[in-house]
């Protein structure tokens, strides 16, 4: 997977952990205003907290697993399966899926405007009034309420429910929600969290207009006789929003105490765990000593203090390529053995060696094996390695110890 996938996959994974604690914990309060401005804080720092490295991921590898078949087939079919181009597919899908979601925006931001055109336009209690003779759930946008002149006539609470979304900017709110769904896009958390910001938007200006001296009880009649009505715009703030049964709910429920805010503290050591858990912790430095390993005190003749492959400033090379050249160097000497050929032996063989400042390597050495005859083989070929080009630290030639996996697989 490339880093923007995988920056992408743990943006996803953070952002459905964070949107979780909201729905079983901070959705059940009323502080309005806080949750909004935490909804979507919290969201961008989501996006953030994948670039923070907390632990260093140690790659002890020197390439791709090398796998010894014994069947010329089962290597082509490999190959193939090897050679899909599984990256650019992915990153294809997720382009796709991110401009089906800029361009729903698009189109709905088109018809709204069309929709606007067709209007009479005023100035009334510091917003734009934009009135229509067809009968049109009302919705508001920016500076900009469009109602039908019938219910600015009739129902005045329906304008002061608008004025309630345009001074609060909470088309602001939506547009800055727009990037995160084109960014995750395929978490189904992302777009439920987008109906529960508007959901907030709505108990906001519910709150505003009967903080205005409206009638609560004759305000609810006026959104359950208004509740057939569609929601035309994506990007819009509207009177006739969904859900409700929760708007009417939390009009009616005490306040919540100010402790309660206490309790969203909880999130910090949550994301705090998480963080540790998307970052691995580095291999242990040494295995147990093996049969093969030599002996305490005994090193041979060019040998030194080894640098761990991933500390290594230069990498070695060999044979004027990378690792992968000496993979394939591997696979042509190999040799399956005969009696694990009849015994139907195979598995995976873990080597661990040292190219020398010399570019020798030494200390070739099984960490974990399968059976006799397989370890022996493939310490033999490691063994017999041509000379390397050193790894450099520092501008000098130094040791670098490998750990080296190599599969025995019959078919």
């Amino acid at each position: 997977m490339t880093p923007f996938l995988l920056y992408v996959a743990r943006c996803g994974l953070y952002l459905g952990l964070f949107y979780t604690f909201y729905l079983l914990v901070m959705r059940r309060t009323t502080f309005f205003r806080l949750n909004r401005a935490l909804l979507l804080a919290g969201s961008y720092l989501c996006l953030l907290l994948p670039l923070i490295r907390l632990r260093t991921v140690t790659e002890t590898r020197v390439a791709s697993t090398l796998t010894m078949v014994g069947s010329g087939a089962e290597t082509a079919s490999q190959a193939a399966l090897a050679g899909f181009p599984w990256k650019s597919v992915l990153l294809a899908l997720f382009l796709t899926g991110s401009l089906a979601t800029l361009v729903l925006y698009i189109l709905s931001a088109v018809r709204m405007g069309r929709l606007i055109k067709q209007g009479e336009p005023s100035e009334q209690d510091g917003c734009t009034l934009i009135l229509l003779e067809e009968d049109i759930p009302s919705f508001s946008w920016g500076r900009m309420v469009v109602m039908s002149r019938k219910d600015i006539l009739e129902n005045p609470a329906i304008f002061t429910h608008e004025r309630m979304h345009v001074q609060h900017h909470h088309s602001l709110d939506l547009l800055l929600f727009l990037p995160l769904q084109m960014l995750c896009w395929w978490n189904p958390l992302v777009w439920i969290t987008r109906e529960e910001l508007r959901l907030l938007h709505e108990y906001e200006a519910d709150e505003g207009v009967i903080r205005q001296g409206i009638d609560a009880s004759r305000y609810q009649l006026l959104l359950v006789r208004k509740a057939v009505g569609e929601q035309r715009f994506t990007l819009a703030s509207g009177f006739q929003h969904a859900n409700l049964k929760h708007r009417i709910a939390m009009m009616l429920k005490p306040s919540s105490s100010r402790w309660m805010r206490w309790s969203y503290l909880a999130l910090l050591p949550v994301l705090a765990a998480f963080m540790f858990a998307c970052n691995p912790t580095k291999e242990s430095a040494e295995p147990a000593e093996s049969d093969s390993a030599p002996a305490e005190g005994v090193r041979s003749a060019g040998s030194q203090e080894a640098i761990p492959f991933q500390l290594i400033e230069k990498k070695p090379s060999f044979n004027g390529g990378d690792a992968n050249e000496f993979s394939k160097w591997v696979n042509s000497q190999l040799k399956y053995p005969e009696q694990a050929k009849k015994d139907g032996a195979q598995g995976r063989v873990t080597l661990q060696f040292t190219v020398g400042a010399d570019g020798v390597v030494r200390e070739v050495r099984v960490l974990r094996g399968v059976r006799e005859d397989l370890d022996t083989e493939a310490v033999r070929v490691i063994s017999a390695s041509p000379k390397w080009e050193p790894g450099r630290q520092g501008g000098e030639a130094v040791a670098v110890t490998y750990t080296y996996p190599v599969i025995f697989q019959l078919r």
